[in-house]
């Protein structure tokens, strides 16, 4: 029988995994749209989407957690009616949230987009308006089954979302490209859209599917114990706090969008293009190669939070102690090499996957290590969520944003340092953040933190991982001059060093992979006996 611990594991690693696959697509339509749009097109494309991500975390950011957990604190009570009462209240809210924002982005595009350094953003900002309806409306399904106990239908959606947003982005960026790159990105944007309602077709199938078993098991629930009005006060006193906490960092990618192009402009070193160009390498480059290795520690907050909440609700202490310290490695056994990867071989990794637009190494040499520290924000807030302190992550937050405004306004703004300030900027913001929420969880949960095993062994295996790949790329590129080659030889060098080191350390642990789908049973089974014969 496989242990509560490893179901969360594995639920959240069926999420990863999605996740990964749908970023592993995401890149895939980023390279011909870079080439098809340029640095300048994405930056137009960034900014728009960014101003979308704020009215989005506006209308939705906060259901899926706060659903999550509030249905599966009744579910642990088998108070079914209650749970279900949360869902119909959450989806008659979202409506509303969506469309309002829906809205305002609409007839507000025009002063919204006037008010950054790339008014031309204007386009992608019309086509992305109706999205945040359509989001809104999925993020409350895909709540609903992970406080259910399941991501399947979440991981589903978000890979048939992901593909129709290929598919479309490309097309449409291709056919309006012809007109200007503001047009070009709007068609990228676009296939937002049409991913989006693909992603809430397939979830409402699949909710349809299972509408039937829902039932049966509600009709034999206790009485409602709840009204509408008391699930609408606790879904909002629970939603408010992690949609502010998400605002902040938005906020803080927002707070990119207007300031760099007004620094840069204000150095007076740069042209308008070159300011979108940087902008564009800074948004559309950097921005999305950090995320990719977050995409654990996403999963792993997802999923902590209805696993951490029930286990809270049962006031099984030992079981909130262990999901928090399997969590917190699991995700740094992915992000700290990354963030070490992508550091030493940032500009390879760009001149790899941008032959056309290759700029932007440097952002990656400077800032990759802030995928630590942001993942460790993100799984922080997720595990602090399910404890109910939901204000917490807000006060991180606010201080790491506080901190990049200032820092922002010196470091852009000289000439020598420019768009590598927002870099900086982002990566103090992030540590600021991710302090802070860790110090509070280890408090409020009084854990016995593994200091050693969730930060230490992941942080020495991947400097000497670090240290062998960039050799190993810099004596390919002086011996055969091929990057594609270069790159990839010093990858696989890196990972085999990364991987041997761990388990040689006892960095990695049977139970930390168990719960991978497909794979995790083999992999332990492995790690068992290679643990057997190091003794």
């Amino acid at each position: 029988m496989e242990s509560k611990n490893t179901t969360y594991v594995k639920q959240a690693a069926i999420l990863a995994s999605a996740m990964i696959f749908s970023r592993f697509l995401g890149f895939l339509y980023r390279l011909p749209l870079t080439h098809l749009i340029g640095d300048e097109g994405n930056a137009y494309y960034a900014a728009g989407y960014q101003i979308y991500n704020f009215f989005l975390i506006l209308s939705s950011a906060g259901l899926p957690a706060a659903i999550s957990k509030m249905v599966s604190e009744r579910e642990a009570l088998k108070r079914y009616r209650d749970s279900r009462a949360v869902f119909r209240v959450a989806l008659t809210l979202a409506c509303v949230m969506g469309m309002i924002c829906s809205l305002i982005v609409l007839f507000g595009a025009r002063v919204i987009s006037s008010l950054t350094a790339q008014p031309l953003s204007y386009y992608s900002l019309l086509m992305l308006s109706p999205t945040l309806l359509i989001v809104a409306i999925v993020a409350v399904f895909r709540g609903y089954f992970q406080g259910l106990g399941t991501t399947k239908p979440t991981a589903i959606s978000q890979i048939v979302e992901q593909i129709f947003n290929v598919i479309f982005s490309v097309l449409l960026a291709y056919l309006l490209y012809t007109r200007g790159p503001e047009f070009g990105a709007a068609g990228g944007t676009a296939g937002t859209g049409v991913g989006a309602l693909a992603g809430l077709i397939v979830i409402v199938i699949i909710y349809n599917s299972n509408l039937p078993r829902i039932r049966r098991i509600t009709r034999r629930s206790v009485p409602r114990q709840e009204s509408e009005k008391s699930i609408i006060i606790k879904l909002l006193q629970t939603s408010f706090p992690i949609i502010v906490g998400t605002a902040v960092f938005s906020i803080s990618s927002m707070i990119d969008t207007f300031m760099i192009g007004q620094c840069l402009r204000a150095s007076g070193a740069f042209t308008a293009v070159e300011i979108a160009e940087k902008f564009g390498q800074y948004s559309g480059k950097y921005i999305v190669l950090i995320t990719l290795p977050v995409t654990i520690s996403s999963a792993m907050a997802t999923a902590s939070v209805p696993s951490i909440a029930a286990s809270v609700a049962k006031k099984e202490r030992d079981a909130v102690n262990r999901k928090i310290n399997t969590g917190l490695r699991a995700s740094m056994l992915i992000c700290v090499p990354a963030a070490i990867g992508m550091s030493v071989l940032g500009e390879g990794i760009l001149s790899l996957l941008f032959p056309g637009a290759p700029g932007g190494g440097e952002l990656l040499r400077w800032g990759g290590v802030a995928v630590i520290f942001l993942s460790m924000a993100q799984i922080c807030t997720g595990m602090l969520q399910g404890i109910g302190r939901v204000k917490i992550p807000v006060v991180g937050a606010v201080c790491g944003a506080l901190l990049k405004i200032p820092l922002n306004l010196v470091l852009i703004s000289n000439p020598a340092i420019n768009v590598i300030g927002a870099v900086l900027s982002t990566l103090v913001c992030y540590i600021a953040a991710a302090s802070i929420d860790l110090y509070f969880l280890i408090r409020c949960t009084k854990i016995k933190l593994d200091f050693g095993s969730v930060f230490f062994k992941p942080l020495g295996a991947s400097v000497v991982m670090g240290i062998i790949a960039l050799a190993a790329y810099k004596v390919l590129m002086t011996l055969i001059g091929s990057n594609l080659l270069s790159v990839a030889v010093a990858v696989a060098c890196g990972l085999l060093a990364y991987g041997v080191i761990m388990i040689l350390i006892g960095g990695i642990r049977p139970q930390d992979i168990s719960g991978l789908p497909f794979i995790g049973g083999k992999l332990r089974s492995l790690l068992g006996r290679r643990s057997i014969s190091l003794k």
